[in-house]
């Protein structure tokens, strides 16, 4: 129970902190505007943040795709990659609710909860899965027998922030389903189903991503079991 606390935790500060920064502090609102630059670097920082936080206690997933990734590599069992999954889709609402209640009288012009969306389906399926394979990669190699350990938040933290900056434009990027299934909840509180309607590619297009690279990595990778 205490790791499938700690992803809850780990997943509500990443959407807090990194959607938080999209409302409050995007382009939207020039007095705090930080760019797509400084709300990737809030997604990666708060990632970075939480490996050295709880990855000692869960290995801090904080997503799903992650999750999956490391249950084709027989890394995680069946039983916890479905708490994991289940917590960490706990805590991204719990993120987003705070988030909710902090942004609906703030004025903010921009959805309430930095849900993600895209104009045209194919550009954003492959940047989805694309960046989700390209993230996992970091993330088994990081994490790998004979890597560098100590340094894997640092490498983890980074990619997402480089995947944010050339992904937002695109999707607002997610390569994290919990990210996405929370904040499309409190779109549709808002009145809006838009983010809800387009849902479905946000969980489909990173899990392939993740199982992509699950079975890349297991055949470049040199480290024997």
């Amino acid at each position: 129970m205490k790791k499938y606390l700690a992803e809850m935790i780990g997943t509500m500060v990443l959407v807090l902190m990194g959607c938080g920064a999209a409302v409050f502090a995007g382009a939207v609102q020039p007095f705090a505007s930080v760019g797509t630059l400084g709300v990737a670097l809030a997604f990666g920082l708060s990632v970075l943040a939480m490996v050295y936080t709880i990855g000692k206690i869960s290995g801090c997933h904080i997503n799903p795709a992650i999750t999956l990734g490391m249950l084709v590599s027989k890394k995680i069992s069946s039983k916890d990659a479905t708490m994991y999954m289940l917590f960490q889709v706990i805590g991204a609402i719990i993120g987003s609710a705070i988030l909710y209640v902090l942004a609906k009288d703030s004025g903010s012009t921009t959805t309430l909860t930095g849900a993600n969306g895209y104009t045209s389906v194919l550009p954003a399926f492959v940047a989805e899965t694309v960046f989700t394979f390209i993230f996992l990669l970091v993330v088994f190699g990081s994490t790998s027998k004979g890597a560098d350990n100590k340094f894997a938040g640092i490498a983890i933290g980074l990619s997402l922030t480089l995947i944010h900056i050339v992904c937002i434009p695109i999707t607002g990027t997610s390569v994290n389903p919990a990210r996405s299934i929370a904040p499309a909840i409190f779109e549709m509180v808002q009145g809006n189903g838009a983010a809800m309607g387009q849902l479905w590619l946000f969980i489909v297009a990173p899990f392939l991503g993740a199982i992509i690279a699950a079975v890349v990595w297991k055949a470049i990778d040199t480290a024997k079991e």
